[in-house]
């Protein structure tokens, strides 16, 4: 009689057993047929998962990166891949040995005692392959982390005094601004100074204390050959309750910046009679002059000089060369810029120092970092106000841009970008404070200042340079956060349209007409009383002529005037006249003054 054939148990692949713990621990052993050990390979994973997820999806993007950029975490991070890697390790082997046991044991049918673990060299092949393919996941993990780590504490960004020095980040000495290839720069003409007195002791930054307001100076840096000029100045002010941002940017080309109450003024005087960008380069080898040490004086005296004309405490300051920008731009991708005026520019310098033609359409423009570069810093056709508005666009485009789950690939080119263009003082250990603030600062409603002529300074056009109105730059900067912005833009372009305004008193009170030509100062015409009456008896309205065809020059002006004083602007041609408007103020006409400027 013969006995049907008995079914084989199907065996399972121990390879393919390993491979599925690769893809995530216990799912190997599940399809091995070990279901309660797969549970517990994949329980711990499953709770960490579920739990760094919880907190990332907590997290902003600048609050993701002020993780990545905390060296205990970064140190936490290198002990955890290591940990993970041996945890993987195991449950692959393991799962490839229960595999093979429990087809050993199907196998050799009801036999008591252990299974035979036959060994086959293919197999064996394959557990190898899955072992090399995870640590070499593991070991870029490690190695980006490292990278990350290097460039916190190298000394190569952080160059405060706590922070060893084991890159030289100080550019070659030079005579001043003259090593820029941008034929609209100078050569300085300050003094070098021997020294008055003894070294100044290198003081320690005393920590942000998270509830005053934090000012912040970035710098952008020219340092083709060999020069350091400090052409783009942007101070951030956040105020940490009601997390508003104000930027303000001074011209490259101010000159008459005040110095600071101490040892300073016995050299330069009471202003700094060169152009601003050259403030740095003349005042780093002054250790009379400035505290600090050979890498952090020049940064200190730039942060006190503008703490000056600004009256704010600038806490710290962050420089981005040039140079290293553009490859921070194509390191993160490039950016994204709402192109809101088209730049022709051809005289633009281009990397031989010959003049090039530079044109960016408007419109939204994908930039690389040579495109941003060129975009930010073009100057020729456009006022240092656009400029200024133009840098801020772009740093504004990049912090809303950056995303860090795209980084990633890009780590090591990134991190390499990123030691070549930045320094800093900020201290290590308020990273994270201060990325968690500039997470919840109010990016839509940041004020922009851009401190440059008609309003903010005079210009001088032979050599050029500018001047600044001390006063009102102080008044912008008190007033940054209460003050209404349109406000703001009014006196920006009263400003630029340039209509000189003479107010005639026509009443019996002798201190009117400048009380009213004050008001008109403060809300940004350029206005003045002039010691004359008008012709003709004591006036009881108020007359506003404008001479010789400024009526087309300078519109927001005219409406600004009938606004004020509720009359009709008329019009006439006098080519003796030296103004272009003429206010006749009479007993009816508002008596307005400009409010105390403290």
């Amino acid at each position: 009689m013969q006995h049907p054939q008995e079914t084989r148990p199907r065996s399972r692949s121990p390879f393919a057993a390993a491979f599925l713990s690769l893809v995530f621990p216990g799912l190997g052993h599940l399809y091995a047929g070990a279901p309660t050990r797969a549970l517990g390979f994949a329980a711990a994973p499953v709770l960490l998962v579920a739990l760094l997820a919880g907190v990332v999806l907590r997290l902003d993007r600048l609050e993701i990166v002020a993780l990545v950029v905390n060296p205990a975490m970064l140190t936490s991070v290198f002990i955890l891949n290591l940990v993970a890697l041996l945890y993987r390790v195991v449950a692959v082997i393991d799962a490839y040995r229960v595999a093979q046991f429990l087809n050993a044991h199907s196998a050799g049918g009801p036999r008591l005692g252990p299974a035979r673990l036959p060994g086959n060299p293919l197999s064996l092949a394959g557990l190898f392959a899955v072992l090399l393919v995870m640590a070499g996941s593991h070991v870029v993990v490690a190695r980006y982390d490292v990278l990350a780590l290097d460039a916190l504490t190298s000394g190569c960004i952080f160059i405060g005094a706590d922070i060893k020095e084991e890159c030289d980040v100080t550019p070659p000495d030079s005579p001043g601004p003259s090593g820029s290839i941008d034929p609209d720069a100078s050569p300085s003409s300050a003094p070098v100074a021997s020294p008055i007195g003894t070294q100044l002791p290198d003081v320690a930054i005393p920590p942000w204390d998270g509830k005053e307001r934090l000012n912040i100076l970035l710098i952008g840096a020219d340092e083709q050959e060999g020069g350091h000029n400090t052409d783009t100045l942007i101070v951030v002010s956040i105020d940490p309750v009601t997390k508003q941002v104000a930027l303000f940017s001074l011209p490259r080309d101010t000159i008459n910046v005040p110095i600071p109450a101490g040892p300073a003024r016995n050299v330069w005087g009471r202003v700094y009679g060169d152009k601003i960008n050259s403030f740095f380069v003349n005042n780093r080898e002054h250790a009379d002059l400035w505290p600090g040490n050979d890498r952090t004086r020049g940064y200190n005296a730039l942060k006190s000089v503008l703490g000056e004309l600004y009256e704010l405490d600038i806490r710290y300051f962050v420089e981005v060369n040039f140079e290293g920008f553009k490859r921070v731009v194509d390191a993160v991708g490039g950016v994204t810029v709402n192109v809101q005026i088209p730049i022709v520019d051809d005289r633009f310098p281009g990397s031989s120092g010959r003049a090039q033609r530079l044109y960016i359409p408007s419109g939204i423009q994908h930039m690389d970092g040579e495109q941003a570069l060129r975009y930010a810093r073009s100057r020729n056709t456009s006022t240092d106000f656009d400029r200024g508005a133009r840098q801020q666009r772009v740093l504004l485009s990049l912090r809303e841009q950056v995303d860090p789950r795209n980084l990633i690939p890009r780590l090591p080119e990134l991190i390499a970008a990123l030691k070549s263009a930045i320094r800093t003082d900020v201290p290590l250990d308020q990273i994270d404070e201060l990325l968690g603030l500039a997470s919840e600062v109010d990016t839509v409603n940041i004020r922009s200042f851009v401190f440059a002529p008609k309003f903010y300074q005079k210009e001088v056009l032979t050599g050029y340079w500018t001047e600044p109105y001390v006063d009102k730059i102080r008044a912008a900067v008190r007033g940054a956060f209460s003050s209404d912005p349109a406000d703001q833009a009014l006196r920006e372009t009263l400003a630029e349209e340039g209509a000189n305004v003479w107010v005639l008193n026509g009443t019996d009170e002798a201190a009117r007409g400048a009380r009213l030509a004050g008001y008109l100062e403060y809300v940004g015409l350029a206005a003045s009383a002039p010691r004359q009456k008008p012709e003709g008896a004591v006036r009881s309205d108020t007359r506003i002529v404008a001479y010789n065809g400024i009526e087309t020059r300078a519109p927001a002006t005219f409406a600004l005037l009938e606004t004020v004083f509720g009359v009709k602007v008329t019009t006439a041609t006098d080519a003796t006249i030296r103004t272009d408007i003429v206010i006749t103020i009479g007993r009816a006409t508002p008596d307005l003054e400009a409010p105390p400027s403290s």
